[in-house]
């Protein structure tokens, strides 16, 4: 392994968990986490497109059941295996799926690539709070979890037509205060409000 490479990013690893990156449990379920987009995306940031990969090193079905409501229902197991710039991690899973006996492929896809995922999550998790290795601090005081950014901060740290949409879509029911305040921000970096398109736009627009 590099220890260079390990040695600068480190701290990225190290760092906060993003709390926009933290989601609720699921209905049903228990604990927060994250996605596996997230993790997908944070281990192309760190390590490099073409710097970790990961291979499935077990997949069968662990159990299969059709209910006498004609529920039929499936359990896969996935363990995985992630090559980081040298560094092995493993991690495990079991994914569930359920419906109709006619849709029983469906139902088998669905449990395996739940059971993939959750598998690939448990392997990178171990590389640091930013895969939500922070979530598994059952001490709230404790969790390395960033505190979530206000309006004013998030408006602040808009740097593109992208950026202001987003926050629109994501504060649908901003206050006068923060509208003018992303309005403002809007001017700052040359955006015009397109209302055919009903969004900011880089210069051009008709608003």
């Amino acid at each position: 392994m590099d220890d260079d490479y390990w040695g600068s990013v480190t701290p990225i690893l190290e760092a906060p968990l993003s709390a926009d990156a933290v989601k609720p449990a699921p209905k049903g379920k228990f604990g927060e986490y994250v996605e596996g987009l997230h993790s997908i995306s944070e281990a192309n940031r760190i390590f490099g497109f073409g710097g970790w990969s990961y291979v499935i090193t077990r997949l069968e079905q662990v159990s299969e059941i059709t209910t006498d409501k004609n529920q039929y229902r499936c359990g896969w197991m996935c363990t995985v295996r992630v090559n980081a710039r040298g560094a092995e991690r493993e991690g495990a899973a079991v994914g569930n799926g359920s419906g109709k006996p006619d849709n029983m492929a469906d139902v088998i896809e669905s449990a395996v690539k739940e059971a993939e995922t959750d598998a690939l999550k448990r392997a990178l998790r171990s590389f640091g709070n930013t895969f939500g290795l922070a979530l598994y601090e059952k001490d709230l005081s404790k969790r390395q979890v960033e505190q979530p950014k206000t309006t004013k901060e998030k408006v602040e740290g808009c740097v593109s037509a992208d950026d202001v949409n987003g926050l629109i879509q994501e504060c649908s029911n901003l206050g006068d205060t923060a509208k003018k305040a992303l309005m403002d921000k809007a001017i700052s970096l040359g955006l015009n409000y397109d209302r055919s398109a009903g969004k900011f736009v880089a210069g051009g627009g008709n608003e």
